[in-house]
């Protein structure tokens, strides 16, 4: 039997529509050649970035390298003394038994914290590798295979992002950042490239911190509110008599 086309994800389009949206009203988001970090690296800061700015994890990935040379010598420093070296951290003691576990157990599978294995392999191989190591998700392996010299067009959730495309309607409105990914992954433009995922995530990111925040969201003045299903709805409800 003939299985029948239903044709394009209407949320591809929606996509689309949204990037250029975006840019316009904050501008290309795009990271240089040369800020491009080495997968380990990404992986660190992802390890030791729960609920922490961006720029500040940064820095505290920044500064353990200098430390101590090299990410080796952090997975072997007492747990203490890295407790104290990530006080920048919003949860500095997870974040320090977090990245000690997951260096350890990747120096165990390779002999040193190498990931250079991953340039070699699939782009969901190389991700569910990497979520065998503690402490490692779906928005950290994206992240390594995104924002890294790996260069992958893969798309990093974060809670900001997540909860965009939630109210937008484009993934399910309960999902986790694993049945969200698994859910627009597939309606991704096709013609986007890993720099292009790279902006957009950037760029949701700010509309999590401008306007689509977790409570009391600003619909009105929302960008994207014409491509959102909470935005045309609270749109609705303003113009809506009252009874």
């Amino acid at each position: 039997m003939t299985q029948l086309s239903l044709g394009p994800d209407p949320r591809t389009e929606t996509l689309r529509r949204l990037q250029p949206l975006l840019v316009q009203r904050f501008g290309h988001i795009q990271r240089a050649a040369a800020e491009w970090r080495a997968p380990e690296w990404v992986l660190v800061q992802g390890v030791i970035g729960a609920r922490t700015k961006s720029e500040v994890s940064n820095s505290a990935t920044d500064r353990l390298l200098k430390r101590y040379g090299n990410w080796e010598s952090v997975a072997t420093a007492p747990l203490a003394q890295l407790q104290d070296a990530l006080s920048s951290q919003t949860y500095p003691n997870i974040a320090a038994e977090r990245l000690k576990a997951s260096l350890t157990d990747l120096i165990a599978r390779r002999g040193s914290v190498d990931l250079s294995h991953l340039q070699g392999m699939g782009t969901q191989d190389a991700m569910d590798w990497l979520e065998q190591l503690p402490g490692v998700g779906r928005k950290i392996a994206a992240g390594v295979m995104n924002a890294s010299t790996l260069d992958r067009p893969v798309l990093v959730l974060d809670s900001h992002h997540r909860r965009i495309l939630q109210r937008m309607g484009l993934v399910p409105a309960k999902a986790d950042t694993a049945r969200a990914y698994a859910a627009i992954m597939p309606v991704m433009p096709p013609e986007w490239c890993a720099a292009d995922y790279d902006e957009h995530h950037l760029l949701m990111k700010k509309v999590g911190q401008t306007w689509c925040r977790p409570t009391r969201p600003d619909c009105a003045n929302c960008v994207a509110q014409s491509l959102c299903e909470t935005g045309r709805g609270a749109k609705d409800a303003e113009v809506s008599p009252t009874s």
